[in-house]
């Protein structure tokens, strides 16, 4: 079972900030061990209320502008129901309605299939916290 179904778990720290994180290259390094060469499908799921995964261009722009998006959808005031934590966090519960908290991806030849301009990226609004565990798992 091992030969087909490979998972690691990734311990991100994530810090006191809104933060955009990058995971492509942990995903390529899990795959070089585990797909060696082989297709199928890598999932990423971050096991938090208050985090989720995107696939998107990073280091032009669109990370800050997720986080700015999502200050619009979602501002950190006092309207939300859920009301531990920072001021606002109720909205960080929200966050996975949004942003889900898992991506599935092909695997071919052993390398993740992403567009061009695409990178695997956890979004973590929740100041709170500034600790992630994110599950990659390969699926031959």
């Amino acid at each position: 079972m091992s030969d087909v179904f490979t998972t690691r778990i990734l311990n991100i720290a994530t810090g006191s900030d809104e933060t955009v994180a990058d995971l492509t290259q942990e995903c390529e390094q899990f795959l070089q061990q585990a797909a060696r060469g082989r297709d199928g499908l890598l999932n990423i799921f971050v096991p938090h209320a208050t985090a989720g995964i995107a696939i998107l261009e990073t280091g032009a722009g669109s990370d800050t502008d997720l986080l700015a998006a999502l200050h619009t959808l979602l501002p950190a005031d006092d309207r939300w129901q859920h009301r531990h934590g920072s001021p606002g966090h109720g909205r960080d519960h929200v966050l996975p309605a949004l942003v889900p908290p898992h991506a599935t991806l092909p695997v071919v030849g052993g390398r993740l299939e992403l567009g061009t301009w695409q990178s695997v990226c956890l979004v973590d609004t929740n100041k709170d916290n500034p600790e992630r565990q994110v599950r990659l798992t390969f699926l031959g």
